[in-house]
């Protein structure tokens, strides 16, 4: 059994098409499966599409969230009520080829738990694809696990990795990286990402800066230890200053043959104000990312609410 597990959010212009495209992607495969469907709070006719669809196709199982959650939540929900012997993850877009799955299942037979897609080529803006370089870039430098680049949340996992993920109570929950994080034998998959098949991004700018921050502060401590470095070069250049200074007053004639005699007023004093007022403010900030996921996570609020769903039995 198949899971094929798909977040929707406002995507009433291309389910159509992607009921066409994956159905005729995996109905050929000699495998059974199931697409598990999560409505994350679309306020257009996607549920009404959805339904449609779930009720001519018993494969096709649906899940209404009361409100938007967002794209990780929605994920994780769909694997936590998937019960494949894997799952596929893919978006409602199309921008990942539903046509690539069964080159995932034929690595999954070979033995790999985890099969991820890696991009070869974006069809997004060139400011946007710098911005995707310069996070995944960022990330492998700073993160304490290995996490593949240009590696989205295109993937299939073994039952055994969404056994894993579905006991994990992580509010911030970042994909792509608790993959990579869990282990197991991995193989990324060459494809070139398409564009979207219809409708516009949901992904705007300030959620993928969301998504980039959360997948950061996730997997390393880095940002902590860079406001430690921080302290020691502003006290190594206050110490600097200082001494500078005291060699100015000792010796003022000299200082005065060198060009750097002390001249009384306040630039410098409020240049050092200012420096070190910046250099607080982002340490804080840092520290303030941190204690804010703690403040999630401790709250326990569950990560998802259904409001509805449709093609499950009892049981589940």
């Amino acid at each position: 059994m198949i899971s094929i597990v798909i977040p929707c959010y406002n995507e009433e212009a291309v389910i159509p098409v992607l009921y066409e495209r994956l159905s005729s992607a995996v109905g050929h495969l000699p495998d059974s499966y199931e697409v598990v469907v999560v409505d994350d709070g679309s306020i257009d006719a996607s549920w009404d599409l959805l339904t449609e669809i779930s009720l001519r196709d018993q494969r096709w199982k649906i899940i209404r969230f009361s409100r938007n959650f967002g794209h990780q939540a929605a994920l994780s929900a769909a694997l936590f009520h998937a019960k494949g012997d894997c799952a596929v993850l893919i978006d409602a877009d199309l921008q990942d080829p539903p046509e690539a799955i069964g080159r995932f299942i034929e690595k999954w037979k070979e033995g790999f738990q985890v099969v991820y897609a890696v991009r070869a080529k974006r069809k997004e803006n060139i400011f946007k694809r710098a911005l995707y370089k310069i996070f995944y870039l960022l990330l492998a430098s700073v993160a304490n696990i290995q996490i593949p680049l240009d590696s989205g949340d295109f993937c299939l996992i073994d039952r055994k990795v969404i056994d894993l993920l579905n006991k994990m109570p992580e509010q911030n929950m970042f994909i792509r990286g608790v993959r990579a994080w869990v282990g197991f034998k991995q193989i990324g998959v060459v494809y070139e990402r398409s564009a979207r098949a219809a409708g516009e991004p949901k992904y705007t700018y300030r959620k993928l800066f969301k998504l980039a921050v959360d997948g950061i502060f996730s997997f390393s401590t880095l940002p902590l230890r860079i406001t430690t470095y921080f302290g020691f070069i502003v006290a190594t250049f206050a110490f600097l200053f200082g001494f500078l200074t005291l060699i100015q007053r000792i010796f003022i004639d000299f200082s005065a043959k060198l060009g750097i005699a002390p001249v009384p007023g306040f630039a410098t004093t409020v240049t050092a104000i200012f420096f070190m007022g910046g250099i607080q403010l982002i340490c804080v900030g840092i520290v303030g990312e941190y204690i804010g996921r703690i403040y999630e996570q401790v709250k326990g609020r569950p990560v998802w609410i259904i409001s509805e769903k449709n093609g499950f039995d009892e049981r589940q």
